[in-house]
């Protein structure tokens, strides 16, 4: 991405880009995910599919570094620890291989995976099965790396926090750490495979107070929310990212 073609966008199309943020941020914020499904179609067409996704996990960053700071008393530090052993190396490797991996069959298989966790959760209440602590290491991994390559596996790490017991603030903070910790690494690996730009940079800490205040919307709103209505939510979140990831994959 050029400065010159980041400046050359038109108001209007900052304001949809603004206005994709804010309501990202504030679905991020009540659901714990599905922002990157909001924000990252509204990137893409602004700046093409490659570009994307790095100005994406900028932008999330911030997002999810706020919702870290509203839900900071709730969130549970040691599995973020756990889920960050394993998800900096493999976060890592999974940003390098970005810029010449092929994502339709993944794209796919994560659609997939997002639908049956949902039936799973219906027609078997209480039998998804409960991870350990140490488990996040592997889940860490798997998340760090499909996220480095399709832009934001949210809605792939749900049921496995809900199923550890986290609800609300806890779930929500926890998973906005524990996805900091993988944007960090992704920057990182971004940069070394030469795929994220100054600008690009720059165009995702321009979302950030957007991506801030909208994360203070949702933080409010799931305050308020009872705890049945609040897991129906982010249910119906992953019926329609899964579906979205189906339809993207083809």
């Amino acid at each position: 991405m050029h400065l010159l073609a980041l400046t050359a966008l038109a108001p209007a199309t900052w304001l949809v880009i603004s206005l994709a943020a804010f309501i990202a941020a504030m679905l991020g914020a009540v659901a714990g995910f599905g922002g990157a499904a909001v924000l990252l179609p509204v990137l893409v067409f602004a700046f093409g599919a490659r570009d994307a996704v790095p100005v994406l996990t900028v932008a999330q960053l911030i997002g999810n570094g706020s919702r870290v700071w509203f839900n900071r008393h709730e969130l549970n530090g040691r599995v973020v620890a756990w889920f960050a052993l394993g998800a900096v190396p493999a976060g890592f490797l999974g940003g390098l291989l970005f810029s010449r991996a092929p994502l339709a069959g993944l794209t796919r298989f994560l659609g997939a995976f997002l639908l049956a966790a949902v039936a799973w959760r219906r027609f078997r209440p209480g039998a998804f099965p409960r991870p350990s602590l140490r488990a996040f290491a592997p889940i860490g991994a798997v998340s760090a790396f499909l996220s480095a390559l399709v832009g934001s596996v949210g809605p792939l790490m749900a049921p496995l926090f809900l199923a550890y017991g986290l609800v609300k603030g806890a779930y929500i903070g926890t998973e906005a750490m524990s996805t900091v910790v993988m944007h960090l690494t992704k920057i990182v690996a971004y940069r070394e495979a030469s795929v994220l730009s100054g600008p690009g940079v720059l165009a995702g800490f321009a979302l950030g107070p957007i991506m801030v205040l909208g994360s203070w919307a949702g933080k409010r709103l799931v305050d308020r929310l009872p705890e049945r209505f609040f897991v129906l939510i982010i249910e119906g979140t992953m019926v329609a990212a899964g579906l979205a990831f189906l339809i993207r994959g083809r």
